[in-house]
């Protein structure tokens, strides 16, 4: 048995990255019993499978990807999918615009005006996000999996904004907000601010799904999921829509499911429902899976905005132990470089920029080994890169991403980007979680056994002190040093 550790800190902003082979003794020869600070690992224990991770490829990605020079888009994208870069194998992209979209658009101008869909066309893709789609396709070690989401129907399908389930009315934070959101026009149906598909359009909105998934799948583009609403039942102030769970189990059996089927997709694209925040996992999830829905679903996705929620995920894994269980948006909620939104609209902040980078890092770090111990089968991150006022997109504000990208065409990555790189890295695809204990709570851990039988194991300490365990496994140990405010990779062959 052979172990290295792999370090990861961070001084001033800058990522540093250090590799140690670790002694492995046998346990048989400590001078006492072993039973302090230890960690167990149990290869023969295999938990769920771990089929990989990825991100967003959206207008905006590819559009600041379009900026780069072409020694910095090659270097782009060998940092994501080469190999000596994430792995990544997954990519979510929307289908016609979202929040991270340089303008509104929809693949049919006007559906009331053309119900049978004949000026359908995917060309506003071709600029910017079908580009670099395919310089990774051409260069990917491992091919990738695309995921579509729709953010919205085309505005002439739905209702009119509800002000009672409008972010903007809900979560409003007061004068400052307001001043930054547009006011929203409760009398007119729009791609944004919420509002329902009508019922009468369900069999209209299938069709129309049905064609964007085979324009891409015409494209050579390996769409093998889609999910059907992107954040279900938030009605913010870019492109989104309203669905109850009685709604969408109703949209899925009756009208996408059986067009998917006519269409030959049912077999090609598995089909994710809720995507939206941990909280309401369970009970969306209750509502609209049953034994004749089950088989029309391949899936559960999920985000992290309202907090953990690992427990959800432990039991939406129990109750439907056959659905995947997929985390498809994650990023920090300002923008990169800046210590809050508020600080970037407005200057000033709290804590050094350093220190919120490292939050930010280690906040992913703690998200993903808690989704993993509770089931998570594949694990998508947000936008790939944003600029320094974290977009550009055509609404106001914007967030964070592990790459932001210069006004030069240079791009510099975060410490978020080396946390994520922890996991897929050495987590590799078709990996299976194994099951561990540990002796405290000053370490958080997830560990994998790899297809060939190496093992992985990822230790966050986000504390401020270091910490020392003994790694027990299989009659062997291996001492380890966890050094405060790092994550760390065992990697055992």
């Amino acid at each position: 048995m052979k172990a290295k550790q792999i370090t990861t800190y961070a001084v001033n902003c800058k990522a540093i990255s250090e590799e140690h082979v670790l002694p492995v003794t046998l346990e048989a020869d400590e001078a006492r019993h072993l039973e302090s600070n230890v960690i167990n690992l149990y290869p023969d224990l295999p938990c769920q499978e771990i089929e990989g991770f990825g991100g967003a490829l959206t207008d905006t990605v590819g559009y600041l990807y379009s900026k780069m020079t072409e020694a910095d888009k090659k270097q782009f994208l060998e940092d994501h999918f080469g190999k000596d870069g994430q792995h990544y194998r997954f990519l979510r992209m929307h289908m016609d615009s979202c929040d991270y979209s340089l303008e509104e658009y929809q693949a049919v101008a006007d559906p009331l005006a053309d119900p049978d869909l004949t000026t359908f066309t995917i060309e506003r893709d071709r600029k910017y996000m079908l580009p670099m789609l395919k310089d990774a396709m051409a260069m990917t070690v491992e091919p990738f999996r695309v995921l579509l989401s729709p953010w919205s129907p085309p505005k002439q399908w739905k209702t009119p904004p509800a002000k009672p389930k409008n972010d903007a009315s809900v979560y409003g934070a007061g004068a400052i907000m307001a001043s930054l959101v547009p006011e929203v026009d409760y009398g007119t149906p729009s791609r944004c601010n919420g509002g329902s598909l009508k019922p009468e359009h369900y069999k209209d909105w299938a069709l129309y799904l049905a064609k964007y998934v085979q324009a891409y799948l015409d494209e050579g583009v390996p769409v093998t999921m889609m999910s059907l609403q992107n954040e279900t039942i938030a009605a913010t102030n870019w492109d989104s829509c309203v669905w109850t769970a009685r709604e969408q189990k109703t949209f899925l059996k009756d009208y996408l499911y059986p067009v998917f089927k006519e269409a030959g997709l049912t077999d090609t694209v598995g089909l994710y429902i809720w995507d939206h925040n941990k909280e309401r996992v369970v009970e969306f999830s209750r509502e609209v899976i049953d034994e004749e829905t089950a088989g029309m679903i391949e899936g559960i996705a999920f985000h992290w905005y309202s907090g953990d929620h690992f427990e959800s995920l432990g039991t939406a894994h129990d109750l439907f132990p056959d659905m995947k269980l997929m985390s498809s948006e994650c990023c920090a909620l300002h923008p990169p470089g800046r210590t809050s939104m508020f600080a970037a609209m407005f200057g000033g902040g709290g804590s050094s920029i350093a220190e919120v980078e490292y939050e930010d890092a280690a906040a992913y770090g703690h998200d993903i080994i808690g989704n993993l111990n509770h089931g998570m089968n594949r694990w998508i991150d947000w936008n790939l890169c944003v600029d320094k006022n974290g977009g550009p997109r055509h609404v106001s504000s914007g967030f964070g991403a592990p790459i932001c990208a210069n006004e030069d065409g240079t791009y510099r990555k975060l410490l978020t980007y080396h946390y994520i790189g922890h996991f897929s890295r050495y987590i590799l695809p078709g990996a299976r979680r194994i099951a561990f204990s540990r002796c405290d709570d000053r370490i958080e851990l997830t560990a994998a056994k790899n297809p060939d039988g190496s093992l992985a194991a990822v230790l966050l300490n986000r504390g401020q002190s270091d910490a020392s365990y003994a790694i027990r496994i299989e009659g062997r140990i291996i001492r380890i040093l966890l050094s405060a405010k790092t994550i760390s990779t065992i990697c055992i062959s």
